[in-house]
């Protein structure tokens, strides 16, 4: 009885090794497998870390852009207010020129003409630019500009 016994004891342990072996054999594929993973998820932090980086150079471009942009505006923006003022103070002298040859044209006009009366056929170049001024200066806009 004790040599069948040793050969069953002997048997079980082959059968555990075979087993262990075979463990041994999948522990092995998925080490493997998990080495690949890891080569390839270098790979891709590595590729992270190079894009990461020209995105840093490139919002330094873009700040330094925004800068320029900023600076050159601020500029525009200072000439097209001493515009904006220098073409008012145009307006005005304008408005009072208009206004002083609408003088001149209602002291041209013969006192005899009524003033509601539409201007006549046979006019005068001169009092028809008379009329016509007198006409754009009545339709003057309220904040001083001509229609």
């Amino acid at each position: 009885m004790s040599h069948s016994l040793g050969v069953a004891i002997e048997s079980l342990v082959a059968v555990l090794l075979l087993l262990t072996i075979g463990y041994c054999m999948l522990l092995n594929t998925r080490l493997k497998r998990l080495k690949a993973d890891e080569h390839s998820l270098k790979a891709t932090i590595g590729e992270l870390i190079t894009a990461t980086e020209i995105a840093e150079r490139a919002i330094g471009g873009l700040k330094h852009t925004v800068r320029d942009v900023n600076e050159n505006l601020n500029t525009q923006l200072t000439s097209a207010g001493q515009m904006s003022l220098q073409l008012k103070k145009q307006l005005q002298e304008s408005d009072n020129v208009l206004r002083r040859l609408s003088k001149i044209a209602a002291a041209a006009r013969p006192s005899s003409e009524p003033e509601a009366e539409p201007a006549v056929p046979k006019m005068s170049a001169a009092k028809a630019v008379a009329a016509a001024a007198q006409a754009f200066s009545d339709r003057r806009r309220a904040d001083g500009l001509a229609a």
